[in-house]
């Protein structure tokens, strides 16, 4: 049976906060902090058990393998003599945000009745430039069934940032669904990530009509605030699209074809003058999941305890629950390691619409798995990363460790 299962990104035992993504207001206010791996990881995990305890389908995503080695190698260097800037780079454990592992169509979306991803390049972002070769490797051992087709990255300098640009709606996730594309124009202070023609490119790649396929621009105001991803001003779910108000470049122009293409559609627009792009983005009250409750219980909303924190947002979402808006309950999750490195819970997780039967078992979440994954994660991650500590040999080879060992207990080792 086809239904929505989230992966998640398990944290990996490198995460720390070099401030490496420029134009994400969270990543840089925290850059040089100390960093806690474990707490991180063990935060994913309680999100996970907490979408299961929903009744969500849920799977997860392994750590690559960091500092990575080959990578500066292909830049004449190595881990032990690289210069600070490059080495921290090598370390980044920013794949755990799973939306920008690929974008995913589902089957009843394309012509060939086939669910593809493509997984992203993440070209315009030198410290996840690197990211595709391992996470390719990861999604055809997940996706090895021949109901999936997974292809290899859009080439640069066409830049693509997976599912974090990209929304769909539709009557049910089975459904044959409208398909967004929202890209970025640059020339600003913080750049452009999701390019137009890479896209493009993607749209053709998985055999989406062109009548139920949109490409809308994301507003330079959001950008420039530190939306670097679309994810971070809107989110669809089924029939609702949430969106700030000035999520959009010609907000009444993409609201116009949102509803051309999907007359079914159901706006829920936060105004500007209720919730600042400030807060918003502060808060990540849009970069949460939007998802469908079991046996009819509604959409709920899976966000980030900084949104609670935060005045503005937590009255309007209390307003709009009152209200008998589409979203009925809301659900806060700790995740604020993840947040201080700026990716909220949806950053988190890539959807993907498939029977999970036809999922490599070893990528799907249950309790004991999760177990599994906490216990080793206690055992062998570290519980501090300072910035001067990427250059420490016997740090590297605990993480490396550290990762072999949840490979190991997951029956994974392929991908080591």
């Amino acid at each position: 049976m086809l239904t929505e299962i989230n992966f998640d990104g398990i944290i990996g035992p490198t995460h720390n906060y070099a401030g490496l993504s420029r134009g994400n207001v969270a990543s840089a206010s925290h850059a040089g902090d100390v960093s806690q791996p474990r707490a991180a990881a063990l935060q994913g995990v309680e999100k996970m058990r907490h979408n299961l305890a929903l009744g969500l389908p849920q799977g997860f995503f392994l750590p690559l393998d960091r500092p990575d080695a080959k990578w500066l190698d292909t830049l004449a260097t190595t881990p032990d003599t690289a210069e600070p800037h490059l080495r921290a780079q090598a370390w980044s454990a920013s794949s755990m945000w799973a939306a920008n592992a690929a974008t995913v169509s589902p089957a009843a979306d394309s012509a060939d009745g086939t669910c593809h991803l493509t997984v992203a390049n993440l070209a315009t972002m030198p410290h996840r430039s690197h990211e595709w070769q391992g996470t390719l490797a990861q999604l055809r051992v997940a996706f090895a069934d021949p109901v999936f087709a997974v292809h290899a990255p859009v080439p640069a300098p066409f830049g693509d940032e997976g599912a974090a640009n990209h929304m769909r709606l539709c009557d049910g996730h089975a459904a044959p669904g409208v398909e967004i594309f929202v890209y970025g124009v640059g020339g600003g202070r913080f750049p452009a990530r999701q390019h137009l023609d890479a896209s493009k490119a993607i749209a053709r790649r998985h055999r989406l009509d062109p009548a139920r396929t949109l490409f809308l621009r994301q507003s330079d105001i959001a950008i420039q605030a530190g939306a670097f991803h679309n994810d971070v001003v809107a989110v669809a779910n089924e029939r609702v699209l949430f969106t700030h108000e000035q999520a959009f470049h010609d907000r009444a122009a993409a609201h116009a074809e949102i509803r051309a293409a999907f007359p079914a559609v159901e706006i829920v627009e936060v105004p500007a003058d209720a919730v600042g792009l400030p807060d918003a983005i502060q808060s990540y009250l849009f970069n949460a999941q939007l998802v469908s409750l079991p046996d009819g219980g509604g959409m709920g909303l899976i966000l980030p305890t900084e949104a609670q924190g935060t005045a503005s947002v937590w009255q309007w979402l209390e307003a709009h629950v009152a209200g008998n808006g589409p979203i009925r309950k809301l659900f806060p999750v700790d995740v604020r390691q993840s947040m201080a490195n700026g990716g909220g819970p949806a950053c988190l997780r890539l959807r993907v619409v498939a029977d999970p039967g036809t999922v490599d078992p070893r990528f799907i979440a249950d309790e004991a798995k999760l177990d599994r994954i906490a216990q080793v994660v206690a055992a062998h991650w570290p519980e501090a990363i300072a910035s001067g500590d990427l250059a420490s040999a016997a740090l590297a080879r605990d993480v490396r460790a550290a990762r072999a060992a949840l490979l190991e207990t997951l029956d994974l080792d392929e991908l080591l």
